[in-house]
């Protein structure tokens, strides 16, 4: 009997260390013609949302295609999910000088 639960405990421990870590939701403000983040650590699976509190419009475009949040006015907010790991530099289109990255393991 102590064998088996043994084994059990075993079993149960190995499972609950290969289950995936959670997502997490990181937040890139767009204020004063900047990126409130300019390179910012992210996992495969998490979120990253950029709200433009700025005057002007704005995008987060990274610069091999693989995201584009679209023209955000003032208010507005675009969510992307980082699908795979690398370094995803990214600007405004508007404002092309507006550059940060993303780097995710």
């Amino acid at each position: 009997m102590n064998r088996r639960f043994f084994l059990s405990a075993i079993a149960i421990v190995a499972g609950l260390s290969a289950a995936p870590a959670f997502a997490a939701d990181h937040a890139v403000e767009i204020k004063g013609f900047k990126f409130s983040v300019t390179e910012l650590q992210v996992a495969v699976g998490d979120t990253v949302t950029f709200t433009n509190v700025d005057g002007a419009p704005h995008t987060a475009t990274a610069t091999d295609g693989s995201f584009d949040t679209g023209r955000l006015g003032n208010g507005d907010s675009a969510t992307i999910t980082i699908t795979e790991a690398g370094t995803f530099d990214y600007f405004c289109e508007v404002h092309p000088m507006m550059k940060a990255k993303i780097i995710a393991q």
